[in-house]
C-alpha cells in the first residue's frame, strides 16, 4: 500500500498548463504546484499570470514559468515549447484548458441563424487552431521521449446538446462554436490517442459541468441548473481536483484514448 501515493505524484513533472489564468485554471495550477510539478503557466492575461506564479511559489515553493504564448500562432508554440525545454529539459505533461469565449462581444449570445461568420470563424479558428498546435508541438517532444500525457479539457456540451431552457435572459447560454470546438476535442482526443498508439504517450479528455460562479451567474439559473444534476448543485472549483490528478500522474497508466465525464450526473439522466 505505500505505493498508493506515488501513484499520484508529479513531483518534478514538468506540466504546460494553457489558460492558467482563468477561473478553473488557476485552481489547476494550485493542485498541480501543490503536488510537485514544475509548471509552464499560459495565459494572454500577463498580469494574471505573473499574480498566480508569485502566490504558488509563495504557498509551495514551486517552480513555475508565464508565457503570454497566442496559442493559436504556431511560431509562438514553437517558442513556448522551445522555452519549456530550455528552462526544464523536459515536457512531461500538457494541459489544453485555454478557450477563447469572448463573453464581452455584444454579439455573443446572437441567435445561430443571425450569427455573425466574422465571430464563428475567429472562435472556431483560435480554439481548434490552438489545439492542434499545441498538440503538434508538444508531441514531437514526447515522441523522442517515448514519454508523455496529453489532457484535453472539455465540457457537457462537448457532448450533449445545450439546454436553452434554463438560460433565460442570463446571456450565460454557450454559442454554437462551443458545442463544436468542445465536441471536437473529444474525437480528436481519440485520434490522438491511436496515432500515437505503442508510443508511450497517452491522451485523454476531462469533460467537465458547470462551475458555480455568484459573480456570474444569477440565483434563478443556479436553481434551474441543479435541478438537472443528480447531486444537485453545480460544481465548486474543487470536485475536479482528484481527476485532475488521477488524469495527470502514473494512477491513469492504463488509460488512453478516453473521456472522464464529471458532471454530477448530467449527463446520466
Amino acid at each position: 500500500m505505500n505505493n498508493i501515493p506515488k501513484l499520484f505524484n508529479l513531483k518534478n513533472r514538468t506540466i504546460i498548463l494553457t489558460g492558467s489564468a482563468g477561473r478553473l485554471g488557476s485552481r489547476f495550477a494550485h493542485v498541480l504546484a501543490e503536488s510537485g510539478a514544475n509548471l509552464v503557466l499560459v495565459d494572454i492575461d500577463e498580469e494574471k499570470n505573473k499574480k498566480l506564479s508569485k502566490s504558488l511559489v509563495q504557498k509551495f515553493n514551486a517552480k513555475s514559468m508565464i508565457s503570454t504564448t497566442d496559442i493559436s500562432n504556431q511560431s509562438q508554440v514553437k517558442k513556448l515549447v522551445s522555452d519549456t525545454l530550455k528552462k526544464y529539459g523536459k515536457i512531461d505533461v500538457l494541459i489544453n484548458n485555454a478557450h477563447f469565449l469572448p463573453r464581452k462581444d455584444p454579439k455573443i449570445d446572437a441567435p445561430f441563424e443571425d450569427y455573425p461568420l466574422k465571430l464563428w470563424e475567429e472562435a472556431t479558428s483560435k480554439n481548434m487552431v490552438g489545439l492542434f498546435l499545441c498538440c503538434q508541438e508538444v508531441g514531437k517532444i514526447m515522441k523522442k521521449q517515448s514519454n508523455g500525457v496529453i489532457l484535453n479539457i472539455s465540457s457537457i456540451y462537448g457532448i450533449q446538446g445545450s439546454d436553452q431552457r434554463i438560460y433565460g435572459k442570463s446571456r450565460l447560454n454557450s454559442p454554437s462554436f462551443y458545442a463544436l470546438t468542445k465536441g471536437g476535442m473529444v474525437n480528436f482526443t481519440r485520434y490522438l490517442a491511436a496515432y500515437w498508439n505503442r508510443k508511450n504517450i497517452r491522451v485523454n479528455t476531462l469533460t467537465l459541468g458547470g462551475v458555480l460562479d455568484k459573480n456570474l451567474q444569477n440565483k434563478n439559473f443556479i436553481k434551474k441548473y441543479s435541478e438537472k444534476t443528480m447531486i444537485g448543485r453545480m460544481a465548486n472549483k474543487k470536485d475536479y481536483d482528484g481527476a485532475l490528478l488521477f488524469l495527470c500522474s502514473d494512477a491513469s497508466s492504463y488509460m488512453t484514448g478516453s473521456n472522464l465525464v464529471i458532471d454530477g450526473g448530467w449527463s446520466a439522466w
